[in-house]
């Protein structure tokens, strides 16, 4: 069983930076792909980008570029660094872990096992 913990959301201009963090209890956290997804009012849940157990990186192409996830085994976390916010990125944020996601579907939410319970963040024009 792993519960994760978001936290870091908020409200930020557009342009500005913000920095989401996700704690993880467990103590097979290293082995876990996490994976950052958002969702928006009246739309599906989207990928963002993941960092699996090796720490391979990937990222959605509205990510890239502008997003950086990291993960730190010794403390159980994983972060989200995001840079030049639009406000198409406000979402409610959840990070998700799973014990063996495949590179090929590493974009699905049903890829993943444990998630946390969402961080707000509202970017403004």
């Amino acid at each position: 069983q792993v519960q994760l913990v978001e936290s870091g959301g908020g409200l930020v201009q557009a342009g500005g930076s913000l920095g989401l963090s996700c704690a993880a209890s467990g103590r097979t956290f290293s082995g876990y792909a996490m994976g950052w997804f958002r969702q928006a009012p009246g739309k599906e849940r989207e990928f963002v980008a993941t960092i699996t157990s090796s720490g391979r990186i990937y990222y959605a192409d509205s990510a890239a570029g502008r997003f950086t996830i990291s993960r730190d085994n010794a403390k159980n976390t994983v972060y989200l660094q995001m840079n030049s916010l639009k406000s198409e990125d406000t979402a409610v944020y959840y990070c998700a872990a799973g014990r063996f996601v495949r590179i090929g579907t590493l974009q699905r939410a049903s890829s993943y096992d444990y998630w946390g319970q969402g961080t707000q963040v509202t970017v403004s024009s």
